[in-house]
């Protein structure tokens, strides 16, 4: 359904070329959830600015890239094509729904401002679907909320609202940017169950941009760990999570807190993502990795292909691979 290969987009400042995001692939199939993880600054919620065509032509740029959509490619599109897609096949919910929503206009008028830029209904139809999309977002009484304003609701319905914006058209891709962030943890499970609903009943895609391991181990299907601007790990979220080949995968797993083990003091990674400049000479972990080689602080390692679909951006795990393989070839031969 899309396909992103080497996509790369700058951030410019004082001079300096940023890489937010520094040749990323990604796949999404039909009906599949994929979950994009990491901590700030890592790039995640840039990919998808990129794909969507939301970001500051005065501060960051597109490098390289392509973005395959149905055979079309996203960034050869002009702005009223893309405007065509976005909202209508490919929506977006964003991080933070207050600051989102307009303030001034009934949530009803905000639904219905998206089903009446895309489909030619009048204006009692599109307030009838305004009214049946909070219905399906399991918000209460629709018939009301529906002419309420946005701070007359709570902050969980304050995200249903903005994933009734989003499924307003029936889109064949939703864009989730840490749709549970400022949500308390009983509210944060019901959004992830409605993200699994809608998923099995309109098959949609999903695209989920979290920092949270066990939000993606609850709700996705694949997921790729992003850090410094590239994909150090990826896989399928059962194989990641029972053997996670990267130090920084198992720096994040780590930091999850469990009610198995009395720890006073919860496991942290050291140090914080760094300011990387254009181009990058050395493995993008090296300053926080307690598994460094010399290898590591003199090439970037290449994102590697391991067992059962799972690749890894390390010279670890690379060496391990290499060495497995010249075992097998070497039990090959022999038995011959």
């Amino acid at each position: 359904m899309l396909t992103v290969t080497g996509l790369k987009t700058y951030y410019y400042s004082g001079g300096r070329a940023l890489p937010a995001v520094d040749g990323v692939d990604l796949e999404l199939r039909p009906g599949e959830i994929v979950g994009i993880v990491g901590e700030s600054g890592c790039g995640k919620s840039t990919v998808v600015r990129t794909l969507m065509g939301l970001l500051d032509p005065v501060a960051a740029r597109r490098e390289a890239g392509q973005a395959f959509f149905h055979g079309r490619d996203l960034f050869s599109l002009k702005e009223k094509e893309l405007c065509r897609v976005r909202g209508r096949q490919i929506s977006m919910i964003f991080q933070n729904p207050l600051s989102a929503l307009d303030p001034v206009y009934t949530v009803g008028d905000q639904i219905m401002e998206m089903i009446l830029l895309h489909e030619k209904l009048p204006r009692r139809q599109a307030r009838q679907r305004a009214v049946e999309l909070l219905r399906e977002v399991n918000i209460p009484s629709p018939e009301l909320r529906v002419d309420q304003y946005p701070h007359e609701l709570s902050g969980g319905m304050q995200q249903r609202v903005m994933i009734a914006i989003a499924l307003a058209c029936r889109p064949e891709i939703l864009i989730a940017d840490e749709p549970t962030t400022a949500l308390d943890v009983t509210i944060q499970a019901q959004i992830l169950e409605l993200l699994r609903q809608l998923r099995d009943r309109l098959g949609i895609a999903v695209i989920l941009i979290t920092h949270n391991m066990g939000v993606v181990a609850a709700l996705c299907d694949r997921m790729m760990v992003m850090y410094g601007g590239v994909v150090v790990e990826e896989g399928s979220c059962r194989r990641v999570f029972a053997a996670p080949r990267h130090p920084y995968t198992r720096g994040l797993l780590a930091a999850i807190p469990s009610a198995a083990e009395d720890k006073e003091v919860l496991y942290t990674i050291p140090g914080q993502v760094p300011a990387l400049e254009a181009p990058v000479q050395r493995c993008r972990f090296f300053g926080r990795c307690g598994c460094r080689i010399d290898r590591c602080g003199e090439k970037e390692p290449p994102l590697v292909q391991l067992e059962e679909g799972q690749r890894c951006r390390c010279w670890l795990a690379a060496g391990e691979e290499d060495q497995t393989a010249e075992r097998e070839e070497a039990g090959t031969v022999a038995d011959a």
